[in-house]
């Protein structure tokens, strides 16, 4: 039943991300020329690439080099250590979340920028264009992934303390992700109390 709700939370989550990363790309691409275009689908298949080596990197990483770390108190070394914990919603929110909006997200800039070039007169066929743009985000998407997979797992410890330092960082902001920024503020409370 814990399952059920989780899974059921996870899609409801996918599909208010989804939307509102639709909703304002498409504005952007409404009113951009195509080259924004172009750089906004670079930008949103780098993303599901990033996304997926982190995920990948917390499923094959462990957390004891980053016990040694967070004894030295070194940022981001707590951020880590949950990341590895939670490796399974780590890696079906990177992975699987984000990874599944970006790559529909990347067909519909890349049905824009189809759109775009149409628009240029019958001369240009939108099916070889079509074919070739899928092909090319396709291709690109997994090559990357790819690549970073294998870094994913090897590099695992790098990758998670880099995003253990983003988590860091975030949660410094007040935006309370891991847990960590309670435990600092029932601690100061509790030291203030004595």
């Amino acid at each position: 039943m814990k399952n059920i709700r989780h899974s059921l939370f996870i899609g409801l989550i996918t599909f208010f991300i989804s939307v509102i990363i639709n909703l304002s790309s498409s504005a952007i691409l409404a009113v951009s020329p195509v080259t924004v275009s172009f750089i906004l689908l670079f930008f949103i298949v780098l993303l599901g690439i990033v996304f997926d080596i982190i995920g990948t990197a917390a499923a094959a990483g462990t957390e004891a080099p980053f016990h040694a770390m967070a004894s030295d108190r070194i940022a981001g070394a707590k951020q880590s250590i949950w990341l590895v914990r939670n490796a399974d919603k780590v890696a079906t929110f990177s992975n699987d979340v984000v990874g599944d909006i970006a790559g529909t997200i990347s067909g519909a800039i890349g049905a824009s920028i189809i759109f775009h070039f149409t628009l240029g007169g019958p001369r240009i066929n939108a099916d070889v264009i079509n074919t070739f743009l899928i092909g090319f985000i396709a291709a690109v998407t997994v090559a990357g992934k790819a690549i970073g997979k294998s870094a994913a797992i090897s590099r695992s410890t790098e990758i998670l303390y880099l995003a253990g330092r983003v988590l860091y960082n975030i949660e410094k902001l007040g935006i309370d992700i891991t847990g960590n920024t309670k435990d600092k503020r029932k601690f100061n409370n509790e030291k203030k109390r004595n």
